[in-house]
Protein backbone atom coordinates (compact mmCIF):
# COMPACT_ATOMS: atom_id res chain seq x y z
CA UNK A 1 0.00 0.00 0.00
CA UNK A 2 0.94 3.13 -0.89
CA UNK A 3 1.95 6.04 1.86
CA UNK A 4 -0.60 7.93 3.05
CA UNK A 5 -0.72 11.74 2.04
CA UNK A 6 -2.04 13.19 5.26
CA UNK A 7 -0.24 11.67 8.04
CA UNK A 8 -2.77 11.45 11.64
CA UNK A 9 -1.92 11.85 14.99
CA UNK A 10 -2.79 13.38 18.13
CA UNK A 11 -0.54 15.31 20.84
CA UNK A 12 0.10 13.85 24.57
CA UNK A 13 -3.36 15.36 26.25
CA UNK A 14 -5.26 13.51 23.21
CA UNK A 15 -7.29 16.60 22.73
CA UNK A 16 -5.12 17.98 19.60
CA UNK A 17 -5.70 16.65 16.61
CA UNK A 18 -2.43 17.22 14.37
CA UNK A 19 -2.84 16.40 10.45
CA UNK A 20 0.16 16.11 8.28
CA UNK A 21 0.97 17.37 4.58
CA UNK A 22 2.73 13.88 3.31
CA UNK A 23 3.80 14.42 -0.03
CA UNK A 24 7.87 15.74 0.09
CA UNK A 25 9.31 14.85 -3.02
CA UNK A 26 6.56 17.03 -4.98
CA UNK A 27 7.04 19.29 -2.05
CA UNK A 28 3.13 18.92 -0.40
CA UNK A 29 2.02 20.02 -3.65
CA UNK A 30 -2.24 19.86 -3.32
CA UNK A 31 -3.13 17.30 -5.47
CA UNK A 32 -6.72 15.89 -5.62
CA UNK A 33 -5.98 12.80 -3.92
CA UNK A 34 -3.65 14.60 -1.30
CA UNK A 35 -7.00 17.29 -1.29
CA UNK A 36 -9.00 14.73 -0.88
CA UNK A 37 -7.20 12.59 2.50
CA UNK A 38 -7.36 15.82 3.98
CA UNK A 39 -10.91 16.67 3.54
CA UNK A 40 -12.10 13.25 5.17
CA UNK A 41 -9.50 13.65 7.86
CA UNK A 42 -10.77 17.34 8.89
CA UNK A 43 -14.19 15.67 9.07
CA UNK A 44 -13.51 12.72 11.16
CA UNK A 45 -11.29 14.98 13.55
CA UNK A 46 -14.35 17.90 13.65
CA UNK A 47 -16.68 15.09 14.69
CA UNK A 48 -14.32 13.34 17.47
CA UNK A 49 -15.48 14.95 20.75
CA UNK A 50 -12.05 14.17 22.09
CA UNK A 51 -10.64 16.43 20.12
CA UNK A 52 -10.70 20.26 20.39
CA UNK A 53 -8.49 21.66 18.43
CA UNK A 54 -7.05 20.91 14.95
CA UNK A 55 -3.04 21.79 13.57
CA UNK A 56 -2.13 21.69 10.20
CA UNK A 57 1.45 21.06 9.07
CA UNK A 58 4.08 20.13 6.79
CA UNK A 59 7.51 19.38 6.71
CA UNK A 60 10.66 21.28 8.83
CA UNK A 61 11.32 22.83 5.28
CA UNK A 62 8.57 23.09 3.45
CA UNK A 63 4.85 23.49 4.57
CA UNK A 64 3.28 23.20 1.08
CA UNK A 65 4.87 25.23 -2.39
CA UNK A 66 0.91 25.13 -3.26
CA UNK A 67 -1.63 23.64 -6.28
CA UNK A 68 -0.25 20.55 -7.87
CA UNK A 69 1.12 22.45 -11.41
CA UNK A 70 0.62 19.40 -13.38
CA UNK A 71 -3.20 18.95 -12.52
CA UNK A 72 -3.44 22.73 -14.46
CA UNK A 73 -1.84 21.47 -17.94
CA UNK A 74 -5.26 19.24 -19.22
CA UNK A 75 -7.47 22.23 -17.93
CA UNK A 76 -9.68 24.47 -20.35
CA UNK A 77 -11.63 27.11 -18.77
CA UNK A 78 -15.26 25.66 -19.82
CA UNK A 79 -13.26 22.23 -17.26
CA UNK A 80 -11.93 24.38 -14.92
CA UNK A 81 -15.43 26.40 -14.18
CA UNK A 82 -17.48 23.09 -14.62
CA UNK A 83 -15.57 21.19 -12.22
CA UNK A 84 -15.24 24.30 -9.93
CA UNK A 85 -11.07 23.31 -9.85
CA UNK A 86 -9.57 23.93 -6.20
CA UNK A 87 -13.06 25.05 -4.67
CA UNK A 88 -13.80 22.38 -2.79
CA UNK A 89 -11.21 23.50 -0.60
CA UNK A 90 -12.36 26.66 -0.49
CA UNK A 91 -15.62 25.52 0.80
CA UNK A 92 -14.34 22.62 3.17
CA UNK A 93 -12.04 24.31 5.61
CA UNK A 94 -14.76 27.23 6.79
CA UNK A 95 -17.16 24.35 7.58
CA UNK A 96 -14.99 22.78 10.16
CA UNK A 97 -15.95 23.82 13.48
CA UNK A 98 -13.33 23.15 15.68
CA UNK A 99 -10.18 25.92 15.44
CA UNK A 100 -8.08 25.17 13.14
CA UNK A 101 -3.83 26.21 13.74
CA UNK A 102 -1.54 26.59 10.21
CA UNK A 103 1.62 25.30 11.84
CA UNK A 104 4.07 27.00 8.86
CA UNK A 105 7.39 26.00 8.44
CA UNK A 106 9.57 26.63 5.24
CA UNK A 107 7.47 27.87 2.24
CA UNK A 108 3.96 27.97 1.93
CA UNK A 109 3.16 29.47 -1.27
CA UNK A 110 0.83 29.78 -3.32
CA UNK A 111 -2.00 27.23 -2.91
CA UNK A 112 -0.07 26.27 0.19
CA UNK A 113 -0.25 29.66 1.31
CA UNK A 114 -4.04 30.00 0.62
CA UNK A 115 -4.54 26.62 2.69
CA UNK A 116 -2.77 28.41 5.54
CA UNK A 117 -4.83 31.78 5.16
CA UNK A 118 -7.64 29.29 5.60
CA UNK A 119 -7.47 28.26 8.59
CA UNK A 120 -8.56 30.22 11.90
CA UNK A 121 -4.95 31.26 12.53
CA UNK A 122 -1.22 30.66 11.38
CA UNK A 123 1.65 29.92 13.62
CA UNK A 124 4.82 30.50 11.93
CA UNK A 125 8.36 28.80 12.20
CA UNK A 126 11.05 31.54 11.76
CA UNK A 127 12.17 29.71 8.96
CA UNK A 128 8.62 30.38 7.57
CA UNK A 129 8.62 31.74 4.27
CA UNK A 130 5.17 32.92 2.29
CA UNK A 131 4.32 34.26 -1.05
CA UNK A 132 1.35 33.62 -4.22
CA UNK A 133 3.75 33.32 -6.85
CA UNK A 134 0.83 32.58 -9.40
CA UNK A 135 1.04 35.33 -11.83
CA UNK A 136 4.74 33.47 -12.59
CA UNK A 137 2.80 30.66 -14.49
CA UNK A 138 0.03 33.04 -16.23
CA UNK A 139 -2.63 32.50 -13.77
CA UNK A 140 -3.83 34.00 -10.59
CA UNK A 141 -4.21 32.96 -6.56
CA UNK A 142 -7.50 30.89 -6.80
CA UNK A 143 -8.67 29.66 -3.39
CA UNK A 144 -8.82 32.94 -1.43
CA UNK A 145 -5.37 34.82 -2.37
CA UNK A 146 -6.63 38.27 -3.99
CA UNK A 147 -9.43 38.65 -1.05
CA UNK A 148 -7.90 36.88 2.29
CA UNK A 149 -4.64 38.99 1.69
CA UNK A 150 -6.00 41.91 1.99
CA UNK A 151 -8.05 41.40 4.58
CA UNK A 152 -5.22 40.45 6.78
CA UNK A 153 -2.55 42.73 5.78
CA UNK A 154 -3.98 45.61 3.58
CA UNK A 155 -4.41 46.34 -0.27
CA UNK A 156 -0.97 48.07 -0.69
CA UNK A 157 0.92 44.92 0.77
CA UNK A 158 -1.38 42.41 -0.73
CA UNK A 159 -1.42 44.02 -4.18
CA UNK A 160 2.81 44.42 -4.16
CA UNK A 161 3.09 40.66 -2.96
CA UNK A 162 0.57 39.23 -5.60
CA UNK A 163 1.62 41.85 -8.57
CA UNK A 164 5.72 40.95 -7.84
CA UNK A 165 5.74 37.16 -6.65
CA UNK A 166 7.78 38.04 -4.22
CA UNK A 167 8.14 36.37 -0.97
CA UNK A 168 7.69 37.63 2.91
CA UNK A 169 9.77 36.03 5.82
CA UNK A 170 8.29 34.79 8.87
CA UNK A 171 9.07 38.19 10.59
CA UNK A 172 7.31 40.67 7.93
CA UNK A 173 4.53 38.59 8.07
CA UNK A 174 4.21 38.57 11.83
CA UNK A 175 4.95 42.40 12.29
CA UNK A 176 2.09 42.92 9.37
CA UNK A 177 -0.45 40.67 11.13
CA UNK A 178 -0.51 37.96 8.79
CA UNK A 179 0.54 35.52 11.69
CA UNK A 180 -0.03 35.40 15.34
CA UNK A 181 3.14 33.92 16.42
CA UNK A 182 6.69 32.85 15.12
CA UNK A 183 8.91 30.11 16.62
CA UNK A 184 5.61 28.28 18.25
CA UNK A 185 5.36 25.40 20.33
CA UNK A 186 2.21 22.84 20.59
CA UNK A 187 1.66 24.89 24.21
CA UNK A 188 -0.84 27.16 22.69
CA UNK A 189 -3.14 24.56 20.59
CA UNK A 190 -3.25 22.30 24.38
CA UNK A 191 -4.38 25.54 25.71
CA UNK A 192 -7.09 26.16 23.19
CA UNK A 193 -7.92 22.79 23.38
CA UNK A 194 -8.20 23.16 27.28
CA UNK A 195 -11.15 25.35 27.19
CA UNK A 196 -14.97 24.04 26.45
CA UNK A 197 -15.07 22.71 23.03
CA UNK A 198 -18.50 24.13 22.42
CA UNK A 199 -17.92 27.97 23.63
CA UNK A 200 -14.09 27.73 22.15
CA UNK A 201 -16.54 26.87 18.74
CA UNK A 202 -18.95 29.99 19.64
CA UNK A 203 -16.37 32.13 20.02
CA UNK A 204 -14.87 31.33 16.35
CA UNK A 205 -17.91 31.37 14.72
CA UNK A 206 -18.28 35.31 16.18
CA UNK A 207 -14.97 35.73 15.06
CA UNK A 208 -15.54 35.18 11.79
CA UNK A 209 -18.82 36.67 11.37
CA UNK A 210 -16.99 39.78 11.75
CA UNK A 211 -15.62 39.49 8.23
CA UNK A 212 -18.67 38.61 6.45
CA UNK A 213 -21.12 41.21 7.92
CA UNK A 214 -21.93 45.12 9.12
CA UNK A 215 -20.36 46.05 12.75
CA UNK A 216 -23.91 46.16 13.94
CA UNK A 217 -24.75 42.91 12.93
CA UNK A 218 -21.84 41.42 14.10
CA UNK A 219 -22.08 42.67 17.80
CA UNK A 220 -26.08 41.50 17.73
CA UNK A 221 -24.35 38.40 16.91
CA UNK A 222 -21.73 38.20 19.20
CA UNK A 223 -23.96 39.72 22.16
CA UNK A 224 -26.52 36.63 21.37
CA UNK A 225 -23.79 33.85 21.62
CA UNK A 226 -22.65 35.85 25.07
CA UNK A 227 -25.72 34.90 26.21
CA UNK A 228 -26.69 31.45 24.84
CA UNK A 229 -23.09 30.31 26.69
CA UNK A 230 -25.14 30.73 30.66
CA UNK A 231 -26.96 27.91 29.26
CA UNK A 232 -23.57 25.55 29.50
CA UNK A 233 -22.91 23.54 32.25
CA UNK A 234 -19.12 24.94 31.54
CA UNK A 235 -20.38 28.30 32.17
CA UNK A 236 -21.39 27.74 35.36
CA UNK A 237 -18.42 25.52 36.19
CA UNK A 238 -15.63 28.62 34.28
CA UNK A 239 -17.44 31.41 37.16
CA UNK A 240 -17.71 29.20 40.33
CA UNK A 241 -14.15 28.21 39.64
CA UNK A 242 -13.44 31.63 39.28
CA UNK A 243 -15.01 32.58 42.43
CA UNK A 244 -13.16 30.04 44.02
CA UNK A 245 -9.80 30.44 43.09
CA UNK A 246 -9.20 27.09 41.35
CA UNK A 247 -9.02 25.30 38.03
CA UNK A 248 -12.35 24.78 36.07
CA UNK A 249 -13.02 21.25 35.13
CA UNK A 250 -15.00 21.87 32.02
CA UNK A 251 -16.95 18.97 30.63
CA UNK A 252 -17.43 20.43 27.55
CA UNK A 253 -21.47 20.69 27.93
Amino acid sequence: MSEPLILRSVDDTGCVGILRLNKPKAHNALSSPLLAELYEALDSLDSDDKIRAIVLTGGERIFSAGADVKEFQPLTGVSAFKTDHLGPLAKKIPTIRKPIIAACCGYALGGGFELAMLCDTIYAGKSATFGQPELKIGTIPGMGGTQRLIRAIGKAKAMDMILTGKTISAEEAYSWGLVARVDWRFASARLIASYSGPIVMMAKEAINIAEETSLSQGLLFERRQFHATFGFEDNKEGVNAFIQKRTPDFQHK
